[in-house]
């Protein structure tokens, strides 16, 4: 495979693989580039069509519409001034700052809030034409960040006050291997090696060492990690094809460095530093793992609509539906698409524990509240129309749309003042990774060369609640459920949001069918040109839940929610089969 698609055909890889012991391996240095490192580089230094790294046709594709910044209600997007740079992987600094990678010039680039300006670092050392992926970001205590590159499978270290840059060659376990995500876990920062099954861990204060721990499970990649407060670190190993050798893996990363001082062995076997959990067949690509606040293990499965809480206590595992993707995200011009998913793809947490992550085929940022069972979905604005069934997409150039002032973000809530399908009506703008500082999600559109931002301190202008949060059913049975979709108590403003109540299921023993068909909703709110919110009410809306004769006795999850253009809100009811 050529090392240019490598990369960005590893994201495509959902439903199935593109396809030792323990050691410590010393490797070459970090290598400075040749920069002065008195002088801070100039942000666009070096004017370079960076479109032309991709076919003259594939460029709409992988370099976006083209279209001003979007916004709502809930997010505003900001326009990366040099084109075609796909942004990627992106880290939050302790001043609320992003900092992101871009995978198609090799740089670091910064957004000031106060200015709302981006400085972008030139990278000497990149080679001209390369096109990378640059999956997990992160910032280390001393201020440096570091991010991987999957094109010379490598770490890169940026200097924020210098504007230099270090490369760092991984180890390599396969002939092309993939450093994926990154997390700086207190002294040491953490990469999983997603073709070479392995986790990888390097000091930076000893940067001519990496300390290399292979998965435990032959043939399988090592996706995403997670380290919880026990000094244990979680992450999934599975070859994503049904009925394969799928794990959830706890690796005792303390003791195995104990054993390894204490013994001064360098081969230490890694079955017995793990906990195999093995994962239901329900889960096929597991990329994202994150711990909520009270310490469930979380996965998003790529392959589904669906996420899913491991109780190490209980040793269950819990799934959780999205709310199905809009039809402005797959388009279904041909009609083949019968099912939609939404593809969970990389997790994290807030302040107060709650799960964020985002769906890359519903083009929303999510925000699963275990505690309180509601789930809060964000509709990324920006859309790409070649990345889905969106039909006869029409010429690239956005005439037909009208003039909007520069800078000025664009209004979602007027779709047809976007210019059209390749302007923003249809599509995904492939968020690929996201990180939150307080109440505000930062996150990357690789497709649409932006950054946008989740307020998630703005109310949402409707919930919902369920008649109960417990139903009981029986194998062959069915029981039924009401929930009411209610909105806040002020009641003003002039716009509509018109809002379609749903129920879903991701288990393939439960289902969960509205009775009534809703048709046209009633408004139920929105917000007004003060930015004030406005109400109505839908009551009683009734549910049937049937279980499958087939269905094993445990516990389930049914999601009534509501969605409008900009968001959704769901409720999960607990369902008990017995």
């Amino acid at each position: 495979m050529k090392r240019k698609t490598k990369g960005i055909l590893a994201f495509a890889f959902l439903g199935g693989i593109m396809v030792t012991s323990t050691v410590v391996i010393a490797i070459p240095g970090l290598a400075p580039v040749d920069q002065d490192p008195g002088m801070l580089p100039d942000a666009n230094v070096k004017d370079v069509d960076y479109s032309a790294n991709y076919a003259e046709a594939d460029r709409a594709r992988y370099c976006g519409t083209g279209l001003p910044p979007l916004s709502t209600a809930y997010i505003r997007e900001f326009a990366i001034p040099t084109e075609c740079t796909n942004p990627l992987a992106i880290a939050v600094d302790y001043d609320g700052n992003p900092w992101f990678a871009e995978s198609n010039t090799g740089r670091v680039a910064t957004f000031d809030l106060e200015t709302e300006t981006f400085t972008e670092y030139p990278n000497p050392s990149w080679p001209e034409g390369a096109v990378s992926m640059m999956w997990g970001m992160d910032h280390a205590s001393d201020g440096m960040v570091w991010f991987t590159d999957d094109a010379s499978d490598s770490l890169w270290m940026f200097h924020p006050i210098t504007g230099q840059y270090g490369r760092l060659p991984v180890p390599a376990a396969v002939s092309d291997p993939l450093p994926q995500r990154l997390v700086v876990d207190g002294s040491q920062i953490v990469v999983n090696d997603f073709y070479g099954n392995m986790l990888v861990f390097l000091d930076p204060g000893q940067p001519d060492t990496f300390l290399v721990a292979p998965s435990p499970i032959d043939g399988t990649v090592t996706a995403g990690f997670a380290p919880d407060a026990d000094g244990y670190i979680w992450y999934t190993t599975w070859d994503g094809s049904p009925g394969g050798d799928d794990y959830l893996v706890r690796f005792d990363h303390g003791r195995y460095v104990d054993v390894a001082a204490t013994t001064g062995q360098m081969f230490l076997p890694p079955i017995d530093f793990v906990d195999l959990i093995e994962l239901p067949p329900t889960i096929q690509t597991p990329n994202g793992i994150a711990i909520s606040g009270d310490g469930g293990i979380w996965l998003a499965d790529t392959t589904s609509s669906s996420v899913f809480e491991f109780d190490p206590a209980t040793g269950l595992f819990m799934q959780y539906v999205t709310a199905s993707p809009m039809e402005s995200t797959y388009g279904n011009k041909t009609g083949v698409i019968k099912s939609p998913l939404s593809r969970p793809y990389w997790m994290t947490t807030d302040d107060v524990g709650r799960l964020v992550f985002n769906s890359q085929l519903s083009n929303n940022i999510s925000v699963l509240d275990p505690v309180q069972q509601r789930i809060i979905e964000y509709h990324v604005p920006s859309k790409n129309p070649y990345w889905t069934d969106c039909g006869e997409v029409p010429g690239d150039d956005s005439s037909d749309g009208p003039d909007n002032g520069g800078d000025a973000p664009q209004s979602a809530a007027n779709p047809d003042a976007a210019g059209g399908m390749a302007s923003g009506r249809c599509g995904v703008a492939q968020v690929f990774d996201l990180d939150v500082h307080g109440d505000r999600i930062w996150f990357t559109e690789w497709a649409e060369n932006k950054i946008g931002v989740v307020d998630t301190s703005i109310p949402a202008p409707f919930d919902v609640e369920p008649s109960t949060q417990y139903t009981f059913a029986t194998p062959d049975g069915t029981t039924s459920v009401t929930f009411d979709v209610t909105g806040p108590a002020t009641d003003s403003g002039d716009m509509s949001a018109q809002i379609e109540p749903f129920a879903a299921s991701g288990s393939p023993y439960v289902f969960a069918t509205m009775l009534a068909d809703m048709g046209a909703q009633d408004e139920i709110g929105g917000f007004g040109d003060d930015g004030q919110a406005y109400t109505a009410k839908l009551s009683e809306i009734p549910v049937m839940i049937s279980v499958a004769d087939d269905a094993p006795s445990g516990i389930y999850k049914v999601l009534l929610g509501a969605q409008a253009p900009d968001v959704s809100v769901g409720r999960f009811v607990t369902v008990i089969v017995q």
